[in-house]
């Protein structure tokens, strides 16, 4: 090797155990080994950010903006809501979840059409009094697959079409995806509509509101106002308000210093704070006799129509938001947006902090508290994805018809008539914006920039592999462990590769490295370069064993109730299904 490929193979290999630490986000990870590129050399000054102008990263925002309005519209969910009570088998419900998911995915963004369909999924639990989690982690291994089907259903589709593009001067189209993919996508629906019963079924997330107010490590605070009947009394005395109630005395916050664990003969001054736990109903009786106040409620109430309806919603913080690794104190909720952060549930995790203490994750249950017209924006903007209240997900059903005749006309546009991706997409992004389709602050919102970062970031650094011969030598080296394999055998060795690597990457940046060493590993055995591209895609997109790997899983981690560990159970399977069913579906299409 030479100094250069040895450079080339350090920039990667260190960014690989960045993004496996996850300690910093992956678009300052893709950022920061862009730098260290260039400080060695490997990627020339010139050639810095020519990724931000790469096709790539034009589709995959414009794809986000059509698949936000397409979402914005409501048009399936209400379809859904007025089928899903007359659907009364339990396999019935799960394979039309599933298979409404895995559809919708192969024209937007999967984790628009997972984010559109949980609080569908939620409710068909309530009423049925079933646990959540036999519905939701299907419906995000559907999300998956369903990305499978076209060019736009998900990144690795469209980095794969471009990587063709480089190597034989021609893209893969809209639905040279297809026959591939959707044999993949109708196996793992059947398999789902049987396997889901590898799942546990006592994972319980925050089904309900009433549940996500009375989990058992439920915490508010309460102020020992002036007049209060408290003052100078005993936390026994306050216990007894509750008249045989939950209720308990976690801490005593005073002259911020925290008493924990007090005695019943613990004096009550004014001004204390008093961490208390116990079922809502209790809390509130015992709250109001003893004349305390609660967290937020002493907030200016000018702030308030009069005619304002306040209430409480229920949500999962996705991974995207803005909520993700900050403190509720830190976030000041009330102060910029009027909403008070009443509950937290975690799955397989007992909070105890007080409310404000708590750094919130990914996944987490949330339960907010706020003025209901607002809340809706409110929710978008913060990135909380309702789950209790549905009139939450917002969008104009009379201008439902338009967005839907956009992406019918580009699919149609791009996929018969030849017209270039990037060219149609954007085209339909603007035309969506223009209707009023997507109002424009929502379509800047719907844009994943850490993604169009980590991509536009990532293009030269993994380009870099190439130039310096370091995807020829990698591809060598595999080609030299393979050069005994069948075809088939070949072909899945690309496909376990790019399947294992993805959790420890990122989609996207897992087919920038592989695609190109799958290219040179295909010329090096004397096989077409389209099937090992194919493969590259579909390892890349079918990431079922973690809930890191794909924003998909780790959004339904928390309502789901799910531990790291469930995930195998059902994902390893359909991993294994992917192989066997991919491999001669590929071959089948697509000559080596």
């Amino acid at each position: 090797m030479t100094t250069q490929q040895y450079l080339a193979v350090a920039v990667i290999a260190a960014m690989m155990v960045l993004f496996l630490m996850g300690r910093i986000r992956y678009d300052l990870v893709a950022a920061l080994g862009l730098l260290a590129a260039l400080l060695v050399g490997i990627v020339p000054a010139g050639e810095a950010f020519s990724g931000f102008s790469d096709d790539i990263v034009i589709v995959v925002g414009s794809a986000l903006v059509v698949s936000a309005a397409i979402a914005r519209t409501g048009v399936l969910e209400a379809a859904l809501n007025k089928v899903s009570p007359h659907i009364r088998s339990e396999r019935a419900q799960v394979f039309a979840l599933v298979f409404t998911v895995t559809v919708l995915s192969a024209v937007i963004k999967n984790i628009g059409a997972l984010a559109m369909m949980i609080p569908i999924a939620m409710q068909i639990a309530r009423r049925e009094n079933k646990s959540a989690s036999i519905f939701l982690m299907p419906m995000s291994f559907g999300a998956l697959l369903g990305g499978t089907v076209t060019l736009i259903g998900t990144s690795p589709n469209i980095i794969v079409a471009r990587m063709r593009e480089e190597l034989t001067g021609e893209p893969f189209g809209m639905f040279d995806f297809t026959p591939v993919g959707l044999g993949i996508a109708l196996s793992g629906v059947v398999f789902l509509t049987f396997g889901y019963r590898l799942l546990p079924r006592d994972r319980r997330g925050a089904s309900s509101m009433n549940e996500a107010v009375a989990i058992k490590d439920y915490v508010t605070e309460a102020r020992v106002a002036e007049g209060s009947a408290l003052v100078d009394r005993t936390l026994a005395d306050f216990k007894a308000m509750a008249e045989g109630g939950s209720l308990s005395i976690i801490a005593i916050v005073r002259d911020k210093r925290r008493i924990a664990a007090p005695l019943p003969d613990a004096a009550i001054r004014e001004g204390d704070i008093l961490l208390l736990s116990g079922d809502p109903d209790v809390l509130e009786a015992a709250t109001a006799r003893a004349g305390l106040v609660l967290e937020g409620e002493d907030r200016p109430a000018a702030k308030q129509d009069p005619t304002d309806e306040i209430g409480s919603v229920e949500g999962v913080v996705d991974p995207r938001s803005l909520l993700v690794g900050r403190t509720v104190s830190s976030l000041l909720l009330f102060e910029r947006w009027g909403i008070n952060l009443v509950a937290v549930s975690r799955a397989g995790e007992r909070l105890t902090e007080r409310i404000r203490d708590i750094r919130l994750r990914a996944g987490d249950v949330v339960v907010l508290n706020g003025n209901r017209t607002s809340l809706p924006h409110t929710m978008k903007e913060i990135g909380v994805l309702p789950l209790a209240d549905r009139s939450l997900v917002l969008g104009s059903r009379r201008k439902a018809v338009v967005p839907l005749v956009i992406l019918a006309a580009t699919i149609v546009l791009v996929g018969f008539f030849h017209l270039p991706v990037a060219i149609g997409f954007f085209g339909a992004a603007v035309l969506m914006m223009l209707t009023g389709a997507l109002p424009l602050r929502e379509a800047y919102d719907a844009v994943e920039w850490p993604i169009l970062i980590m991509l536009g970031a990532l293009i030269p650094v993994s380009d870099a592999l190439r130039t310096t011969g370091t995807t020829d030598l990698l591809a060598g080296w595999l080609s030299g462990v393979a050069h005994s394999l069948p075809p088939w055998g070949a072909l899945a060795l690309i496909l376990v590769v790019a399947m294992a690597v993805t959790p420890f990457l990122n989609n996207a940046a897992t087919v920038l490295v592989m695609a190109p060493i799958a290219a040179g590993f295909a010329k090096g055995l004397g096989y077409q370069p389209e099937p090992f591209l194919m493969a590259v895609a579909l390892g890349a997109a079918c990431d079922f064993l973690t809930p890191i790997g794909h924003q998909c899983n780790t959004l339904v981690m928390g309502p789901g109730g799910y531990r790291f560990g469930d995930y195998a159970r059902l994902g390893f399977p359909l991993s294994i299904l992917v192989v066997v069913a991919g491999v001669p579906l590929i071959l089948m299409f697509w000559a080596v």
